[in-house]
């Protein structure tokens, strides 16, 4: 016989259940503890508006791409939430939020922390806040400059030939606009150039455009121009007098090289493969490959990856420094010795200069934003200053005795004197890129633009200390 007035058993469990969630707390649908992903989707990047540094008491804009459509993103510095609330990602999977940097906020690499929901991971990305240095002692210099190419990248005088050669390239692979020019140091004006020859086709017959040139250096004792062509991965060599090539490399021959310098008294050229640890060597007679330099990392784990190069032919020393690792290294060309030193204070540092009278080399890092100078003999840091957005090169002057830093990001060249004093400060126009000295007093640079009609871009410079 039934009984309609007794719970049925599924009520009273029901009813059970109900009354414990209340005594233990939200049931599980209300966790904090919601799906994650196992490693976190897309990325998240921080950085200026329309690529310009990011100052104090300026505006940031933090960009997510390839992340989940439908998940939302807070954004965290320490304990502090950057984001009211929490930002939907859009159906392209893509998120953008502008955020305002106080006037009081410390410059360096800012941790930002990225939360997202639905599902749920986590990451940090780095907010870089640039030192400001205002523009000062223009007045000190004779500073003049001239358009020269499109897409400029290096410079160096020969004094043999009396001009100044620069390399240019244009755009990503397959680069289809590149030249190699010689420069009337008088007038900067360009007296001749030359387009590279066209790549090898790619391994799926594909166009690889030209064998476009970067970087370079001038063997005045054989009367030709070397340059390397980074997106080929190998070197060539011109003559100075009409320009035309006398060897292209096999491409494979220095790995995504970046800087090329001479030791004329022995005969030798030295480029940079970054991403190795490797210098390649070759004979400047004979133009032969021959044995490479390998720099180890004193890092546990971590591998040297060579980035800029000076030498000290009078003493025999070369000078590089690692984009991979906060290390420089210095290497005895007579007897093979390479003396790894760490440095303190850098990152992602891709300038180098080498000061043989005193012994000092000078390390341009773009992370950091800074200018190291270092005893070469002990390693010590004697001197951290702060240049100014992206210093990505930098030359040693000797007459003067000043080092000239190519501030990128901040459109500056910064004259640093070995004491860590900044001399002054110039403008440089958009992108400045690298920069040379002759041994006369005078160093030549050369900057990008930032695209067609940009009349302060794509010029050589010669700056030289004003006289009294």
């Amino acid at each position: 016989m039934a009984h309609p007035s007794r719970p049925s058993m599924r009520t009273l469990l029901g009813a059970s259940a109900l009354a414990l969630s209340v005594i233990s707390g939200p049931v599980l649908a209300d966790t904090v503890f919601t799906k994650p992903l196992v490693d976190f989707a897309g990325r998240v990047s921080a950085g200026g508006v329309e690529r310009a540094p990011v100052h104090k008491g300026g505006k940031a804009l933090i960009e997510g791409e390839n992340l989940i459509p439908g998940q939302t993103v807070t954004l965290m510095r320490g304990p502090n939430a950057l984001t009211a609330e929490p930002i939907a990602v859009d159906a392209e999977g893509k998120f953008s939020f502008a955020l305002d940097i106080d006037a009081d906020a410390e410059t360096g690499l800012q941790p930002i922390v990225v939360i997202t929901e639905n599902p749920a991971s986590a990451n940090v990305v780095e907010l870089k806040i640039s030192p400001e240095v205002a523009v000062a002692g223009a007045e000190k210099f004779s500073v003049v400059s001239e358009p020269a190419a499109r897409g400029l990248y290096q410079v160096k005088f020969s004094e043999a030939a009396n001009a100044a050669f620069a390399t240019s390239a244009v755009g990503r692979p397959p680069v289809k606009e590149s030249k190699l020019v010689k420069v009337n140091p008088e007038t900067l004006k360009v007296e001749a150039e030359v387009t590279p020859a066209a790549a090898p086709a790619r391994p799926d017959g594909s166009d690889a455009g030209l064998l476009a040139v970067y970087g370079i250096d001038v063997d005045d004792a054989h009367g030709h121009v070397w340059v390397t062509n980074t997106r080929q991965n190998t070197a060539a060599v011109y003559k100075q007098s009409d320009l035309s090539l006398v060897k292209q490399f096999e491409p494979g021959s220095v790995p995504h090289a970046r800087d090329v310098v001479v030791d004329e008294a022995n005969s030798r050229a030295y480029a940079s493969a970054t991403g190795t640890p490797e210098i390649k060597v070759f004979d400047t007679k004979t133009l032969e490959p021959l044995e490479p330099i390998t720099i180890q990392s004193q890092i546990r784990g971590e591998e040297f990856s060579t980035m800029a190069l000076d030498i000290d032919e009078q003493g025999g020393k070369l000078v590089t420094v690692s984009l991979s690792t906060p290390e420089a290294a210095i290497v005895d060309l007579t007897s093979g010795e390479v003396r790894v030193i760490a440095l303190p204070g850098a990152k992602s540092a891709s300038g180098v200069a080498y000061d043989p009278q005193e012994g000092l080399i000078f390390v341009a890092s773009q992370a950091t934003d800074n200018l190291l100078i270092v005893k070469a003999e002990t390693g010590e840091v004697i001197h951290d200053v702060a240049v100014g957005a992206g210093p990505l090169n930098v030359a040693f002057e000797p007459v003067s005795r000043n080092a000239y830093v190519a501030n990128r990001g901040a459109g500056t060249i910064s004259v640093v004197s070995p004491e860590g004093e900044i001399v002054a400060n110039l403008d440089a126009g958009s992108f400045p890129n690298q920069l040379r000295a002759d041994g006369k007093g005078n160093v030549w640079a050369v900057n990008k633009s930032r695209g067609e009609n940009d009349e302060s871009g794509d010029r050589i410079w010669r700056i030289t200390p004003a006289t009294e």
